[in-house]
């Protein structure tokens, strides 16, 4: 049941939306879909009283007819489609459902069975083909909506195929129709004979001596959860799923003040860097191509999730039609922080500390070879923090014995895996005390002036207010951060409260501006981008990146009408980033690298808001502080 305008669907709005829509007809018997949307714009107006019901954008597809987006709209009268928007047919992103039946086309076709069989594989049902979107190279294929397919051999049933590449074999494949267009052969290259389990014990017996760790919260959890909403230690926020961004954050709050309208893993783009004929294509929107919502895991207690955990499901829109539930698609739980702050006091000797808790809420989705968890952390002085945890699979190709791997690493016999970079678009839409902010470049300055500097130490910070949406870089060198600003409120010293931004994991773009990597994704070359709110600019890399002429929409284009960012409901887009170099040690399976953004207070409060938290000795009923 709907409890709150801004919940994601349910499986029953699901069924209906998606029936409006075949009873129009225009659709045909069996269309495709990808994705359901909340329409969150009327979902606020419902909010304010100014509207009612709900609203849902679909991306329905009738193959060889066409595509559409859908406008639907419930009421207690039902669902009906209410606008008809039309769609280049290629546009919209490849369904778990269509990557499924792409795979299967390449191993029922007879021009795949022949390479294959040139490499001495003739059982392609061991075969994995992972459907990839074309990404700017459609080149002969240009008008068509097609994928290309990544090949892998397992030995059998159990084995793991992304251990053992077969390189140089890349099916085409059209999308519409689900033909084999092609099958290019690249030359014949041994496929490894090396296996890759990730099985307990498959690389000899268990590490001993590890004693069990169990997190114990005897009266419960300090967390409170009604519906999606949830209020955590001064915190109130509600928590939400969609089918291109997975998890959500709505409506932060701190103390009773609003901090964040919105916050999201917005896209991730991904660019390969080597030129081998099996992995030069390679560039992905994971999100814009392919969903997180659909790619979603469902976690388990214990493995994925440690402690007292709360789990919100998830459902998301299959590609033909049907509602798909994902148990425990998000977890929620609290952990132990270390040292919140401290002070020993060696002349009384008085110690008082403090221990930190924080509240984590986490989900994961896999993209074929790689797995991801993004892990947004609230922490009790009002910090935020957002962690993005890479993890799975790397993805490899095959390569001669004895050869070299100048763009990548070699990790297994026959095996090198390629240097490449995974960007990670954030979305925040700002609150910071109300509605209008400003945002504002800091940075570090040594004191030019002798006069003022006389012993040559003095450094002064360098504001410089950003009036004007654009981009701009990261430079630890100087100490760049950013503030986030209130328009209208101020501390007692006189100064906009504030958030400020830090991004301590970024990269830049090595590719050569005329590649497609470099015109297909131009946020990357920027670091942080911030925009006036506006409800058509939903998605850093543009509305529908397969298949989109490269750089034709996205922040890049939106920030050329150069808006005022000062004192409007604005959107901050930060761009973290990591340059993959592999490592053998990453090798069959990749211990997780993390990376991170954080969101703290400045100014926000006059003081440490976090003077209110209990002795923790005195806390545990002992009658005494820790050092007494």
């Amino acid at each position: 049941m709907r409890s709150h305008p801004l919940d994601p669907p349910t499986p029953a709005e699901i069924e209906l939306a998606v029936a409006a829509v075949r009873a129009d007809g225009r659709a045909g018997v069996r269309p495709r879909f990808w994705g359901i949307t909340l329409d969150e714009a009327h979902a606020r107006k419902v909010v304010a009283g100014d509207a009612s019901g709900v609203r849902f954008g679909l991306v329905v597809m009738a193959p060889g007819a066409g595509a559409w987006e859908v406008d639907v709209a419930l009421d207690d009268a039902g669902a009906t489609a209410v606008a008809w928007r039309d769609v280049d047919p290629r546009r919209p992103g490849i369904t778990s459902d269509e990557a499924r039946a792409a795979a299967q086309a390449c191993r029922e076709s007879p021009l795949f069975q022949e390479v294959m069989a040139r490499r001495g594989i003739h059982d392609v049902s061991l075969c994995m083909v992972d459907a990839e979107s074309m990404g700017g190279f459609e080149e002969k294929y240009a008008g068509r909506r097609v994928t290309w397919g990544t090949v892998w051999h397992r030995t059998d049933i159990e084995d793991n195929g992304y251990a053992r590449p077969v390189q140089g074999v890349v099916p085409i494949i059209d999308m519409a129709t689900m033909e084999v267009l092609d099958v290019e052969d690249h030359g014949v290259i041994p496929v490894s004979e090396e296996a890759g389990p990730l099985t307990t014990g498959a690389f000899g017996p268990d590490r001993e001596g590890l004693k069990p760790l169990d997190v114990v919260q005897p009266e419960g959890p300090s967390f409170s959860v009604d519906g999606w909403q949830v209020d955590w230690q001064g915190w109130k926020f509600r928590v939400g799923f969609t089918h291109r961004e997975g998890l959500v954050l709505y409506d932060l709050e701190f103390q009773g003040r609003s901090v964040l309208k919105r916050a999201a893993c917005n896209e991730m783009y991904v660019p390969y860097l080597d030129s081998n004929s099996t992995q030069y294509r390679k560039n992905f929107f994971d999100w814009g191509e392919y969903g997180a919502g659909p790619l979603t895991n469902s976690l388990a207690l214990g493995c994925d999730c440690l402690g007292v955990i709360y789990y919100f499901d998830g459902t998301h829109l299959g590609g033909y039609g049907d509602p798909v539930g994902i148990q425990n698609a998000i977890c929620m739980h609290e952990e132990d922080a270390s040292i919140l702050w401290k002070h020993n006091d060696l002349r009384r000797g008085v110690s008082e500390v403090r221990r930190s808790r924080r509240l984590i809420i986490s989900n994961f989705q896999t993209v074929a070879n790689y797995d991801y968890g993004f892990y947004w952390t609230l922490y009790q002085d009002g910090r935020i923090e957002l962690e993005v945890k890479l993890t799975g699979l790397l993805s490899a190709s095959g390569i001669e014995e004895g050869a070299e791997a100048p763009y990548g690493r070699i990790v297994s016999k026959n095996v090198q895996t390629p240097i490449h970079q995974h960007y990670f678009g954030i979305r925040l839409d700002t609150a910071i005390d109300g509605s209008l902010n400003r945002l504002v470049e800091e940075h570090a300055e040594g004191e030019k002036d002798p006069a003022l500097n006389p012993y040559g130490n003095a450094v002064r910070y360098v504001r410089e207010p950003l009036t004007v949406e654009g981009g701009q870089r990261n430079d630890p060198s100087i100490a760049r951060h950013w503030r986030i600003e209130s328009a209208e409120k101020t501390n007692r010293y006189g100064d906009p409260t504030a958030y400020r931004l830090v991004i301590p994991n970024t990269t830049r773009s090595f590719g050569l501006p005329e590649s497609v990597m470099s015109r297909r994704a131009p946020f990357i070359h920027q670091h942080v981008w911030a925009t006036p709110y506006a409800e058509d600019e939903q998605f850093i890399g543009g509305q529908y990146p397969n298949h989109a002429e490269p750089g034709e929409d996205g922040v890049h284009v939106w920030q050329e009408q150069q808006r005022s960012i000062d004192g409007v409901p604005l959107v901050v887009w930060p761009v973290l980033g990591v340059h993959h170099l592999p490592r053998p040690e990453q090798w069959p399976v990749m211990p997780v690298e993390a990376i991170h953004l954080v969101l703290e207070p400045d100014g926000f409060f006059d003081r440490n808001p976090a003077l209110d938290i209990p002795d923790p000795a005195a806390a545990r009923g002992s009658g005494s502080s820790c050092c007494s």
